[in-house]
């Protein structure tokens, strides 16, 4: 039998009221809460402090723009970064005074010396000579097989601590005028029409500026050299020949007048582009004269102005009858910004203390 209570009754399971009276005591304090965190955000968004009190400045009010700030004083910006430092304006290039030396004073520790009793500030050293002999070690493979490179061991050594010294040196590179190497590599010389190596006036033969391998072999001097340390590499006789008996030349593929100027003026960027990626603060200049400055060109040679300007920072020129006047002026038609600091005059004596000028320079 089931128990049932009291007088039929079972157990009382209702609401109790002290459970009811909690759940309104957390609803109260829920809606107080939110009120509290409504009134701080209503304060702390639209609330304005003034000399007059508080007061709430509403976004939904109308008919009343807000009044602009009273005596508002300017927002100053104080930068705590140091004053930038002006940058130096730079000084003008000193004038070249360039004094052509012999190779012992590569190694003979007079180089210095020498340049000054001269008057000048700058040694050039024949490092690629007419005959085609270096006045260094080389480790490229035409210079071993063309018997061109120097013997001594230690010349290298020595040039490099020359060239460590505070005084200016340009290494001069006979480019294509070259007695030595066409003839143990004949196959890189200009020919005659018999096939025999060409010569020159002065008895010298030529390397083929056409020859691709010819053109990389100077290219690689160049580069030894500014390795080195030379300041300036300055290209010579970087040209077809212009003197001697021309006509005897072979005409054709490797001497084809068309083509000399595109040639010369690849050959140039050649060695521009390989100075520049690997050598970028040698400075290159190339050597030329009075007649290609006035005329813009030499058809023989295959020189250029344009060819000139696109890659020599320096030009070097034998003036002729040429002016000095004149030679700026077409250095300067050319896109040279600074003519008188692009131009050496290649002369016998001194020249003017505030022009670049070389002594005793071979032509060419």
């Amino acid at each position: 039998m089931r128990y049932r209570g009291y007088r039929g009754y079972g157990p009382y399971r209702g609401r109790s009221r002290g459970s009811t009276a909690l759940k309104i005591v957390i609803v109260l304090l829920a809606v107080v809460l939110l009120a509290v965190v409504g009134v701080y955000f209503v304060v702390d968004r639209f609330g304005v402090y003034s000399s007059d009190g508080f007061r709430l400045e509403l976004p939904f009010r109308t008919g009343e723009a807000s009044a602009p700030p009273q005596d508002s004083a300017p927002v100053v910006v104080v930068s705590t970064d140091p004053e930038p430092t002006p940058s130096p304006t730079p000084e003008p290039e000193e004038p070249l005074h360039a004094v052509m030396l012999p190779r012992s004073a590569l190694s003979d520790g007079t180089a210095a010396e020498q340049v000054a009793a001269a008057g000048g500030n700058a040694a050039v050293f024949d490092m690629k000579a007419d005959d085609g002999t270096l006045g260094y070690v080389s480790q490229l493979e035409i210079a071993q097989e063309g018997q061109s490179t120097a013997a001594d061991s230690a010349l290298n050594g020595a040039i490099r601590t020359l060239n460590a010294s505070e005084l200016y040196t340009v290494a001069r590179v006979s480019c294509f005028r070259d007695n030595t190497v066409p003839y143990h590599v004949p196959e890189l010389g200009v020919k005659t029409n018999r096939n025999y190596n060409w010569r020159d006036n002065g008895d010298y033969r030529w390397l083929s500026p056409t020859s691709e391998t010819a053109r990389q072999y100077v290219t690689g001097v160049c580069l030894e050299l500014a390795e080195l340390g030379f300041d300036e590499i300055l290209l010579c006789n970087s040209g077809y020949p212009v003197d001697g008996y021309l006509s005897s030349i072979r005409v054709g593929e490797a001497y084809d007048a068309g083509q000399f100027q595109s040639v010369i003026t690849a050959f140039y960027d050649q060695v521009g582009q390989a100075l520049q990626a690997q050598y970028p603060e040698v400075r290159l200049s190339i050597a030329t004269t009075g007649a290609v400055l006035e005329s813009g060109s030499d058809a023989t040679s295959g020189q250029s102005l344009s060819g000139l300007a696109a890659r020599a920072q320096r030009v070097w020129a034998d003036l002729g009858e040429t002016t000095r006047e004149q030679a700026l002026a077409a250095l300067s038609a050319a896109g040279y910004a600074d003519p008188a600091a692009a131009l050496v005059v290649q002369t016998d004596q001194a020249g003017a203390a505030g022009e670049s000028w070389a002594r005793s320079m071979p032509r060419g």
